[in-house]
């Protein structure tokens, strides 16, 4: 008798109950409540944790599960990104330039709204007119469809030049770098449409509730960023679940042994790849109006590699290892470089953590590489173990 999906994988409603949990927890402490134990900017850095966590779990599907390492996951999260901070920057302006055109006695013509949102949004750039990435910024329907089907056209067309090549191991984490990085070079320039250096800004103030209080808007964007990391982690589970979940890890302990018993190793590289893009758009698209602030910065190669560290200290090959882990570090990267951490004074020298975080994070993957492959999240394989 074949088990049912939950029992095939217990662990998926411990994480939704944990999750749903520690949801209403911050939900009644916010100060949207007006218990206020926890502050707003704390409740938008958990939210974005979230997100974060939502990439880690595409990144540990593809990574852990596949074993591919892609470099490159941080450009979906990124295009997520600006495909949804298009549509916020456009309609907050908007709106700012009807109000000041309003004053006029004449009204405004169509062609005058748009060249002065235009030169509003592009004028830091020296330009006053829409590039054609624009075209749909105006509808939030059009971005969100932009929102999936950039990252996944993008991860299809890649992945399909790649896998069909058979480029593997580490020659085809070099490519996932190396498109990130291009990526990122093309968005610092002003003619790629998007602002250059100075990126899309204002993204935590949303069109129609500017009369809505931030810790109201901070934790229903919180509520969706956990739904969407909910929603992820099951799916994710249920495509590792069964017969597909076989191939995908056969792919990983020994792709040539898959190819000659008949299945098309391509074909489920490509469909692994292209699905964890399209998650980590929707995490990104989440993750920026939370932040406020989206520039080519965040997109840079060295993003994806912090995302394959905080999975590898999670533990890879484990879902909910690779949401501990990213956690984990997320919170902890925060408290150290916001100042949290006591620098240590040592007479000779004072460390400052804000300098050392990333000394520190780095002795902490290779200690986990070499002493803890399993990661933090093996700590849970063995109690489990130890309880049966």
């Amino acid at each position: 008798m074949q088990k049912s999906f939950i029992a095939q994988n217990p662990s998926v409603l411990w994480f939704l109950a944990s999750l749903g949990l520690f949801t209403l927890i911050v939900t009644i402490l916010s100060e949207a409540t007006g218990v206020g134990l926890i502050s707003t900017s704390f409740v938008k850095t958990l939210g974005k944790v979230l997100c974060l966590c939502l990439i880690a779990i595409a990144m540990d599907v593809i990574w852990g599960y596949c074993g591919i390492l892609s470099l490159g996951h941080f450009a979906f999260f990124g295009i997520g990104g600006y495909a949804v901070g298009m549509w916020l920057m456009y309609e907050r302006t908007e709106n700012i330039v009807l109000q000041s055109l309003a004053e006029r006695s004449i009204p405004p013509t169509p062609d005058e709204v748009t060249e002065a949102i235009a030169t509003q949004i592009f004028g830091v750039v020296g330009s006053s007119e829409f590039p054609a990435i624009w075209a749909f910024s105006h509808s939030l329907t059009l971005q969100l469809f932009m929102v999936i089907l950039v990252p996944g056209i993008l991860a299809l067309v890649f992945g399909w030049l790649a896998f069909r090549s058979r480029v593997a191991g580490v020659y085809l984490s070099i490519l996932t770098q190396a498109m990130t990085l291009a990526l990122s070079l093309y968005l610092f320039q002003n003619a790629s449409g998007l602002r250059g250096n100075n990126g899309l800004s204002g993204l935590q103030n949303i069109p129609g509730y500017e009369a809505v209080p931030q810790s109201v808007i901070s934790i229903a964007f919180f509520w969706a960023s956990a739904m969407a990391l909910a929603l992820g982690y099951v799916l994710f589970a249920r495509v590792l679940t069964g017969k597909m979940g076989s191939v995908i890890r056969a792919i990983r302990d020994d792709e040539a042994r898959v190819r000659f018993l008949g299945y098309h190793v391509e074909s489920y590289k490509l469909f692994v790849f292209t699905l964890t893009a399209v998650v980590s758009g929707i995490a990104g698209a989440l993750y920026y109006p939370q932040a406020g602030i989206i520039n080519p910065a965040e997109i840079a190669p060295i993003a994806s590699i912090y995302l394959a560290v905080w999975v590898a200290i999670g533990g890879r090959g484990r879902l909910y290892g690779a949401v501990i882990g990213t956690a984990f570090v997320s919170l902890l990267s925060s408290w150290f470089t916001g100042g949290g951490a006591p620098n240590v004074n040592l007479s000779f020298y004072t460390i400052q953590w804000t300098e050392w975080w990333l000394v520190l994070l780095g002795v902490s993957f290779v200690a986990v590489t070499l002493f803890f492959p399993g990661g933090i999240g093996a700590l849970f394989d063995r109690f489990k173990k130890e309880r049966s």
